[in-house]
């Protein structure tokens, strides 16, 4: 049976909850690219029809992570490198417009929020808890939109960055997760100092992060591209 989403999303419906554990199953690598997908076998794991299941693949088909063609096997798709540049472009430009937002706006309430996010980052870059950090590492973003008054923004954007997540996935080593921690806590001082230059500086530069080392997980993890 498939873990709980490391990055929460709402389950209200038997199709999202199998979408949910599928999608975070596809992310972290527990279903590798290639990987074959059976309507029946998901739906016998999860105790459903498979009509749930069904509609469950086709949302993750929308995502290209699933090639789902009639009478041959689904499987999970390769990496697309266009696709992390083009999603990367969409993020950075998407979340740089909220960041100014949140620099004009931000209030005491605002930044212990992102204190008590930072908090818990702190404690989970220092454990083997790559699936916690993630979920916070997705948490400190959404805040970051929710103050500047576009949380709806936030799942634009993660819709738009699913092909990003599985080389995100890969590229969080131990030593990633400390900088990723002192990137947040840059964005955070610059927007605590209402100083939107470095704020969207330093955005910028951490979300950039993710081209500058896609050619090596790419060498390191060929099958997956």
């Amino acid at each position: 049976m498939f873990e709980e989403p490391a990055v929460p999303m709402p389950v209200a419906t038997s199709t999202d909850g199998v979408f949910s554990s599928l999608y975070n199953a596809i992310i972290t690598m527990e279903l590798p690219p290639g990987t074959k997908l059976s309507e029946a076998e998901v739906a016998r794991q999860f105790d459903l029809s498979r009509q749930p299941v069904r509609d469950a693949f086709f949302r993750l088909s929308q995502l290209d992570f699933l090639t789902v063609r009639p009478q041959r096997a689904t499987r999970v798709t390769q990496i697309s490198e266009q696709a992390v540049v083009d999603a990367t472009f969409v993020r950075t430009a998407l979340e740089a417009e909220c960041l100014a937002r949140v620099c004009e706006r931000v209030e005491a309430a605002d930044l212990a929020r992102l204190d008590a996010n930072l908090a818990a980052q702190a404690e989970a870059s220092g454990e083997d808890a790559i699936s916690r950090f993630h979920a916070l590492d997705e948490e400190f973003h959404e805040l970051l939109c929710t103050i500047a008054g576009h949380a709806h923004v936030w799942d634009v954007i993660r819709r738009q960055k699913a092909q990003t997540d599985r080389v995100r996935w890969l590229s969080l080593s131990k030593t990633r997760r400390s900088e990723v921690l002192a990137d947040h806590r840059a964005i955070r001082d610059a927007v605590a100092a209402s100083d939107r230059a470095s704020a969207d500086a330093r955005l910028r530069d951490h979300l950039g992060h993710i081209l500058r080392v896609l050619p090596g997980i790419r060498e390191a993890h060929r099958h997956c591209f």
